[in-house]
């Protein structure tokens, strides 16, 4: 059942800083009722039909044994009380470490590194702390939803420039035809969620290019960055022109499936830095103290770990495929991430929120609509497409994938 406008005393003109979230997260309907997340609508809707839950990207195993004994001792030794607001020293080093050895980046622990409560909260402190009423923050549409509701939490106008099937890369004239002078950050999500789409090198340097002509700040989520198959990620921080105004973010969950842990880490040039810090203090001040050593222990891993999750991932990226493919529909097969996203429209069916819904006591499997993900316009260009995440059990998948290979028969 969902709430309405009365049922929390709100009244005048101005819509609260809750509202505003909800609207930018499409929560919140015209007449002012507030619904559920559609994570939260399909998890319940696979529970009740006993279905196989391919919604929302968590993994359904544990990370590395090194990574959870290490956390396990760092209880044990009484790590257990607040850490630093900007995260405990040897975490904040290996996240320089990892920087430079991955991608030749060398931020300065102490002044360029902060460890947050997951990616989510680096992306609301690093908002939070540059816009306001009055600036635009300019994303990629789909877009991941918490974006919408910081956007609109901060009270800033929230700009899309699309991305289009099968490929969802941008078209570079619109993406420069959504800058103007009021956009005051623009947010990358590379590689991408709710698309799988991995941009390559020219595509992130025009946005680099674009962002200067405009005097705009960078902020990427890059919590992808290690699970992409066959292209390499770019950290945009890399390219000419990026590094003195781009915010880099990620975290933990994604590569070391641990994502209830939360560990997540924003860097860049200082003064940057440092404004995110100053709302984070504020949030969560800090978190997970003993998750940051052993997170720490995480990013020294050998090479041989990061290449062999993604070729994991890849293996059932392409099983899940397969049944999606014999169910008749069209696979755009991703470049990274923990999704896939299908075409619906070949077997005759043009709104895919409508079959999210019947999915799970149809097929027995749980799945996302992009449309979700979308503005109005965005929606309607994306009403046929749904998202599967794979980051399952291979057993998991298997069956997942014969269910699906019966929906064209069910419909």
């Amino acid at each position: 059942m969902s709430a309405t406008k009365s049922d929390f005393g709100v009244s005048g003109p101005h819509p609260l800083p809750w509202q505003r979230a909800a609207t930018g997260a499409n929560l919140l309907s015209g007449d002012g009722s507030l619904g559920v997340t559609i994570f939260e609508e399909m998890t319940t809707l696979a529970l009740s039909a006993g279905a196989i839950n391919l919604g929302q990207g968590f993994p359904d195993e544990d990370g590395p044994v090194e990574i959870r004994e290490a956390a396990q001792a760092a209880i044990a030794a009484g790590a257990n009380q607040y850490a630093p607001g900007k995260g405990i020293p040897v975490l904040r080093e290996a996240i320089s470490a990892h920087q430079s050895r991955f991608y030749g980046l060398t931020p300065d622990p102490d002044t360029e590194i902060i460890v947050t409560t997951g990616a989510t909260e680096a992306i609301a402190a690093a908002l939070l702390a540059l816009v306001g009423p009055g600036d635009e923050v300019l994303t990629f549409e789909p877009f991941y939803d918490s974006y919408g509701a910081i956007i609109g939490l901060a009270g800033a106008t929230h700009v899309t420039a699309p991305l289009l099937a099968p490929d969802f890369q941008p078209d570079l004239d619109a993406l420069e035809a959504a800058f103007s002078n009021r956009t005051k950050v623009v947010l990358v999500n590379n590689p991408h969620n709710p698309t799988g789409a991995v941009f390559p090198s020219e595509v992130l340097q025009r946005v680099v290019d674009l962002a200067e002509r405009f005097g705009s700040i960078i902020i990427t989520d890059e919590v992808y960055e290690h699970l992409t198959f066959g292209v390499r990620h770019v950290p945009v921080a890399t390219l000419p022109g990026a590094a003195g105004r781009t915010m880099t973010i990620s975290s933990a969950g994604k590569t070391f499936s641990f994502t209830g842990w939360k560990i997540g880490w924003l860097s860049g040039p200082a003064h940057l830095v440092a404004a995110a810090r100053t709302v984070k203090q504020f949030l969560s001040y800090s978190s997970g103290t003993p998750f940051q050593s052993a997170i720490a222990v995480g990013l020294e891993l050998p090479d041989e770990f990061y290449t062999g999750i993604a070729d994991t991932l890849r293996y059932k990226r392409d099983i899940l495929s397969a049944g999606l493919r014999a169910a008749g529909l069209d696979v755009l097969t991703p470049q990274g991430t923990y999704f896939v996203n299908v075409d619906t429209s070949p077997l005759g069916i043009t709104d895919a929120v409508h079959l999210a819904r019947k999915l799970p006591a149809l097929v027995g499997v749980a799945a996302i609509p992009v449309p979700v993900f979308c503005h109005a316009e965005g929606a309607e260009r994306t009403r046929s497409l749904l998202r599967f995440a794979f980051c399952k059990k291979v057993h998991v998948l298997e069956e997942a994938a014969e269910r699906l290979a019966t929906l064209r028969e069910r419909l």
